[in-house]
C-alpha cells in the first residue's frame, strides 16, 4: 500500500522562492560574465586600433619617395661646364671733392678712351678755399721776406759788435719760423689746387660705362661712403674673364695655358677660343671644385659681363661620368647636390655636373652607378632624415 506524503503549502512556496533566488542569480553571474567579456573585447578592440593607428602615423611620417640609379656614362674626353663672363678690368668712378654736377658727356652704352672726360663738378666752396689760401701765402711770403732781410741785417750788425748774439739769434730763429709758415701756406694752396682739378672726371682706363647714376644739378660728396655716390661704373670688355668651377677629379687637366673653348646661348654655333691663364691651385670644400679663369679676346665686345656661358675644356685623360635625371638635383647656394638614400636615411651630396643633355645631366664627380638617388626630391629635404623607397629601378 502506498503512502504519499503531502508537503506544506508554506514549504512549497519557500521551494520555489529559493529556486527563483537561485535562477536569478545564475542569470546575474552569467549577464555579468558577457559584460565583463564585452568590456575586455571593447579594450582590446581598442588597443589594437591604437597601435593600428599609432603604427599608421609612424608610417605616415617618413617621407615616401622614389629613388633611381644613375646611368653610367661613357667617358669623356672633353669637360663641359658653365661659366661666368665678367669684363677684364670693372671699377666704379666717384667724386674727389665736394660741389654740383655741372655737366655729363657719356651715357650708358659709351665707348670712352683712357683719359677721357666723363663729367664736370662746380666746386664754389674749394673755389673760395683756395682763393683764402692763395690770399694767406702772399701774407706769409710777405712776413718771410722782411723777416729774412731783418735777420741779414742784424747778423751784419753782429759781425761789428753792434748788437748782442742772443738778438741776432732771435731774428735768425723769427725769419726760420716765417719761412715754415710760408711752406705750409704752399702746401695748401697745393692740395687745394689738387681738389679744384678734380672738378673733372676722367676714365682712368677705355673700355665701356655701364652706368651712369647722376644728372645735371646733382649734390656730390667726395669719396666712396655711406653719403657719397657712384657717378659711373666702367668696364674693359676688350678682353673678358670667364670663371669656371672644374671638378676636382678634372682639376689636374685644368693648367695655365690650356686651350679653351667657349660659347653662348645667343649666339649658336659662334665659337671663341681662349685660354687658361690662372688657377686658384686650391679645392673649394663646398663643391669639391676649384676655380680657373679663362682669358677670352672680345675686341668687337659680342661677350658682355654677366652673361652665362659654356666653355669646353679638353682632357688629356678620358673622364668617366654618371648620367642622372634633372629631377634629382638639388639647386642650393652651396652649389648642386642630390639626395642619397643610405641605410632609410638622406645623406646630400655635392656633385660636380659636365654636359647638360635637357632631361638628364652628366655627373662627372660625387656619384657612383650604385647609389640611390631619390627624385623630385622636396626643397624642404634635410641630411640624416629618414625617408621611405616606394619605388627604385632603372631612371
Amino acid at each position: 500500500m502506498n503512502t504519499q506524503v503531502e508537503i506544506p503549502k508554506d514549504v512549497q512556496t519557500q521551494q520555489a522562492v529559493q529556486s527563483r533566488h537561485r535562477l536569478m542569480l545564475l542569470v546575474g553571474v552569467a549577464l555579468a560574465a558577457c559584460l565583463a567579456v564585452v568590456i575586455v573585447h571593447g579594450i582590446h578592440s581598442r588597443v589594437q586600433a591604437e597601435s593600428s593607428l599609432a603604427k599608421i602615423t609612424e608610417a605616415n611620417a617618413v617621407l615616401a619617395v622614389r629613388a633611381a640609379h644613375p646611368k653610367l656614362g661613357a667617358p669623356t674626353e672633353e669637360l663641359v661646364l658653365p661659366g661666368n663672363i665678367e669684363a677684364f678690368t670693372d671699377t666704379p668712378i666717384y667724386a674727389r671733392t665736394n660741389g654740383y654736377l655741372r655737366h655729363w658727356y657719356v651715357d650708358i652704352g659709351a665707348h670712352v678712351k683712357a683719359g677721357e672726360l666723363l663729367a664736370e663738378i662746380e666746386t664754389p666752396e674749394v673755389d673760395q678755399q683756395l682763393s683764402q689760401a692763395r690770399a694767406q701765402l702772399a701774407t706769409a711770403q710777405a712776413d718771410y721776406k722782411l723777416a729774412k732781410t731783418t735777420a741779414e741785417r742784424w747778423q751784419d750788425l753782429r759781425k761789428t759788435d753792434s748788437v748782442a748774439q742772443q738778438d741776432t739769434d732771435e731774428k735768425t730763429g723769427d725769419m726760420e719760423s716765417k719761412n715754415a709758415t710760408m711752406e705750409a701756406a704752399r702746401a695748401n694752396v697745393r692740395r687745394l689746387e689738387e681738389m679744384q682739378s678734380f672738378q673733372k672726371i676722367y676714365a682712368p682706363f677705355a673700355g665701356v660705362i655701364t652706368a651712369r647714376n647722376i644728372d645735371i644739378g646733382d649734390l656730390i660728396n667726395e669719396g666712396s661712403n655711406g653719403t657719397a655716390r657712384e657717378l659711373f661704373h666702367l668696364a674693359a670688355i676688350n678682353m673678358v674673364r670667364v670663371y669656371v668651377e672644374v671638378p676636382q677629379v678634372s682639376a689636374r687637366a685644368a693648367l695655365p695655358g690650356t686651350v679653351a673653348e667657349l660659347t653662348v646661348p645667343e649666339r649658336p654655333g659662334q665659337q671663341f677660343a681662349g685660354k687658361i691663364v690662372r688657377t686658384a691651385n686650391a679645392i673649394n670644400q663646398a663643391s669639391r671644385t676649384m676655380r680657373v679663369e679663362v682669358d677670352v679676346d672680345n675686341p668687337g665686345g659680342v661677350l658682355v659681363p654677366g652673361a652665362y656661358s659654356v666653355v669646353h675644356l679638353k682632357m688629356p685623360n678620358p673622364v668617366s661620368s654618371v648620367i642622372v635625371p634633372v629631377s634629382g638635383i638639388l639647386f642650393r647656394s652651396e652649389g648642386m647636390t642630390v639626395a642619397v638614400v643610405e641605410d632609410g636615411k638622406v645623406r646630400l651630396q655635392p656633385v660636380a655636373v659636365g654636359r647638360d643633355f635637357g632631361d638628364e645631366l652628366e655627373v662627372v664627380s660625387g656619384l657612383t652607378p650604385d647609389d640611390q638617388i631619390v627624385l623630385n626630391p622636396p626643397d624642404s629635404i634635410a641630411a640624416g632624415q629618414q625617408v621611405r623607397v616606394t619605388a627604385i629601378g632603372a631612371q
